[in-house]
């Protein structure tokens, strides 16, 4: 088999967007629409992916500065045929090349490693049959069957434009017979553009088969040029994904309610209710439940555990067997151990519980290193910033704090300390005693300044 070059046409500025951003880097599932392509282009295996680009031009290739592709730019604009043009000279003379466009983000990459396999001297496109074929170039056929055009809806007869078989833009075919095409495109048709299109008639003149592959799957090759077919693509994307959750038995309270924006892999008897998303790369243990309307980023989440309302989990690892929410809130750097409660109102930063420990109500936890079988009581708060550095508070195995407890780091509360309720502890308690300090009265200090951030 021969190599293969992708070419990937993403140059269209996308005025229906009606944004500033680049059609192309729009989102879909948490990942930019040509992203998608690329994706899908490296799943090939290619020699060599060739973007033509135009529109937001650094931006987009900013934005796949770590990728291993080669720009090509499209200054100006004038049609398909001359955006491939722009390509030739990073096309090598004994490859295939596949043509792919860059505003189609679920293209199959089986659709186009069965073209491919089918360009062996060949010219081989993807096309699809559609209802309302309005806007599409027509696959016109002779009567035997065989593919003798594309035309453009444009330039179509009253009889070409019943056709139904329209065109994707997607084609396959060794650079030997495309180079020599691209180099007799013309400009003569109604938009005064190089139709890449044109490419087919070339084909049917110089005896070189064109063959039609026709996809079932109209939603991998739409395009996107509107927020319309923006969102319409994300549902079908989303459905698409939670079709595949349902099918590896995650049982999905509804279907058309979720939202994976990365990965998300669970295992058996996870149970998922209505309106939850999942950012960036989440891991669910068997019997995990998540209830509705939680918000899950960049988590590995035990077996067993389960996840109340409204529970917000940012880069978080959660042990086996916790309960956490409702309202409850992990922010990046929490570590809970086994059988920990984190419950109603409660917000933990940079945190680590150990097993057997609860934060129950009402309570914000920052910078902590918490031991086993800890209780801290409603209203506690850690005191971890003095207004320019944050530091740690230390509570050991056994430990009770009590209810509305300010302890201001840095603090080690001891093992089996208990801190009597109402308290604003400042230096360290020790273990297995009870500590309380309750002021009698308000105090003012003159001339106090706020501490500085320290220089590093």
């Amino acid at each position: 088999m021969s190599q293969l070059n992708i070419v990937i046409l993403a140059a269209g500025k996308g005025t229906r967007m009606h944004s500033n951003k680049p059609k192309v880097l729009h989102v879909v599932g948490a990942q930019s629409i040509l992203g998608h392509v690329i994706a899908c282009a490296k799943s090939l295996n290619p020699h060599k992916i060739i973007v033509v680009y135009g529109f937001g031009g650094e931006t987009v290739k900013q934005a796949f500065a770590h990728e291993d592709i080669i720009w090509v730019n499209q200054a100006e604009q004038h049609g398909t045929g001359h955006a491939v043009q722009q390509a030739v000279p990073h096309l090598e003379a004994d490859a295939d090349t596949l043509i792919l466009l860059g505003d189609v983000p679920l293209i199959d990459a089986q659709a186009c490693q069965k073209l491919v396999a089918q360009a062996e001297n060949k010219l081989a496109i993807l096309s699809f049959n559609k209802a309302d074929p309005t806007g599409y170039g027509r696959i016109v056929r002779d009567n035997t069957g065989k593919v003798t055009a594309i035309v453009e809806h444009k330039d179509a007869s009253a009889a070409q434009r019943e056709i139904r078989e329209v065109n994707t833009g997607i084609m396959a075919m060794p650079n030997v017979h495309l180079l020599s095409w691209l180099s007799k495109l013309t400009n003569h048709n109604a938009q005064g553009e190089y139709y890449l299109t044109d490419i087919v008639a070339l084909a049917v003149q110089d005896k070189v088969d064109v063959v039609a592959e026709i996809t079932s799957d109209e939603w991998s090759v739409t395009g996107i040029n509107s927020k319309t077919d923006l969102a319409q693509i994300e549902r079908v994307h989303q459905s698409r994904i939670a079709d595949k959750l349902l099918q590896q038995g995650v049982t999905l309270k509804d279907p058309a309610r979720i939202d994976v924006r990365g990965n998300l892999s669970c295992g058996r008897d996870v149970e998922i209710d209505v309106n939850c998303v999942f950012e960036g790369q989440v891991s669910l243990g068997d019997n995990v439940r998540i209830a509705a309307n939680c918000v899950i980023k960049n988590a590995v989440i035990a077996a067993g555990t389960q996840i109340a309302p409204f529970t917000h989990i940012d880069d978080t690892q959660i042990g086996e067997n916790a309960r956490i929410g409702p309202f409850a809130r992990l922010r990046p750097g929490t570590t809970l151990a086994a059988d920990t409660h984190i419950g109603n109102f409660v917000e933990l930063k940079n945190a680590q519980v150990d097993i057997g420990s609860k934060v129950n109500h009402l309570s914000y936890v920052g910078d902590a290193t918490i031991g086993k079988n800890v209780n801290i009581g409603a209203g506690t708060i850690t005191c971890n910033y003095d207004g320019a550095n944050k530091f740690r508070t230390v509570i050991e195995d056994d430990a009770f704090i009590g209810s509305d407890s300010q302890l201001v780091a840095p603090i080690t509360i001891g093992r089996g300390a208990t801190i009597a309720a109402g308290s604003t502890i400042t230096r360290d308690a020790p273990a297995d005693q009870l500590t309380f300090c309750r002021a009698k009265e308000q105090k003012s200090i003159a001339g106090w300044k706020r501490p500085q951030k320290i220089k590093k």
